[in-house]
């Protein structure tokens, strides 16, 4: 099953009065100026991650309840949403509402899943009880529920921007946090430990530093062995072409090569191990352009096993897809909200022919510009 659809109404800049319906591929670019709500698409699906696991509480805490309807509980009670998975033969739904209660909570005030084979006049539902802190989705044993429930925690969200002095990627590692990688990629060095000492992953972990090696010459391959006296934990050390010998830390690499070392993992990694849709917020973030292109083909090559999500500003990555797989995200200056439409590729025929898509979204043609 892939995701086919989503549908909003009421959550972050997103309008409290009709739904905006998102279509997906199995590459999805989402494209548009500075505050104009692709990262607020992103947060949903990371909102769909916590429900799934039984945190939404803890998802509303760190966030906020302002911070998650549009313009604030005053303006907005509740938020909606739908998402829509489909095969050849069935359509699964998943409806979700979620309203503001005291003391500055969400609580789930409906939930609803469908099921829809092909040829069949009507599809079958069912309601969740609701009222509760927590979605049931993920506690119900009905067959539909169990298959939602998996595909829906397979839809993850990654964000590599953290390469500071403290973030989680260079610090120590316990060696068994290798069940997936994780959103920050705090377990990396973890992760391709085990891909390099398995047999069945080897070859995916060769993948992957001959990719790094051509945007970093002079690496030459990860020293994955455990910390001196304590061998539970490993740390990000590497070695370069020229002195195989010495040892580099993870702080000897340029933030953009540390983002290029995650985002290289993620997506060449085994397919047993790819999660059902990877999503991606500005994975361009301190790219040189080679690593850019880099970029652009790893994320083709992963959407043949699985589908891709990710929002970005970058000219040089959107002139890397066809337009189908454009969303364009504009903010209405009249009413805050953000919408999203898809590119239409028979309507662009003729400037197409004389343009490139960054070309054309610099020339405000597309739409998305600020």
């Amino acid at each position: 099953m892939k995701l086919k659809e989503i549908s909003v109404k009421g959550f972050k800049s997103i309008s409290n009065h009709d739904y905006e319906r998102i279509a997906f591929n199995d590459v999805t670019v989402l494209l548009g100026a500075n505050g104009s709500g692709k990262s607020n698409l992103i947060s949903l699906f990371r909102l769909l991650g916590f429900m799934t696991t039984g945190a939404l509480q803890q998802y509303v805490g760190r966030q906020g309840v302002s911070q998650l309807l549009f313009y604030g509980p005053k303006v907005t009670e509740s938020l909606s949403f739908s998402v829509k998975l489909e095969d050849d033969s069935t359509t699964d739904s998943y409806d979700v509402k979620l309203s503001y209660g005291l003391p500055d909570r969400l609580f789930v005030s409906g939930e609803q899943v469908s099921y829809h084979k092909a040829g069949h006049p009507r599809p079958q539902e069912y309601f969740l009880s609701s009222g509760g802190p927590e979605a049931e989705l993920g506690q119900d044993d009905r067959p539909t529920s169990k298959v939602l429930t998996g595909l829906l925690r397979g839809i993850q969200t990654f964000q590599f921007h953290d390469t500071s002095d403290t973030a989680r990627i260079k610090d120590r590692v316990y060696v068994d946090d290798v069940s997936y990688l994780r959103s920050d990629g705090g377990n990396l060095a973890a992760f391709l430990k085990m891909l390099k000492e398995s047999d069945n992953y080897r070859p995916y972990y060769e993948r992957i530093v001959r990719h790094i090696r051509k945007i970093m010459p002079q690496f030459n391959d990860f020293v994955l062995d455990t910390l001196p006296g304590n061998d539970r934990f490993v740390r990000l050390n590497w070695s370069d072409t020229y002195r195989q010998d010495y040892l580099f830390g993870p702080d000897q690499i340029s933030d953009g090569s540390l983002r290029f070392m995650a985002l290289t993992t993620l997506l060449l990694q085994p397919p047993a191990l790819l999660p059902k849709v990877i999503v991606l917020d500005e994975p361009e973030l301190g790219l040189h352009p080679a690593a850019t292109l880099e970029l652009a083909g790893m994320i083709k090559r992963a959407s043949q096993k699985t589908q891709v999500v990710l929002a970005t500003q970058s000219t040089r990555l959107v002139d890397e897809f066809l337009p189908e797989q454009i969303v364009i995200v504009e903010r209405d200056s009249k009413t805050g909200a953000s919408s999203f439409h898809r590119l239409e590729p028979e309507a662009l025929g003729e400037w197409l022919q004389r343009y490139s898509l960054s070309e054309l979204w610099e020339k405000n043609v597309l739409g998305g510009q600020p």
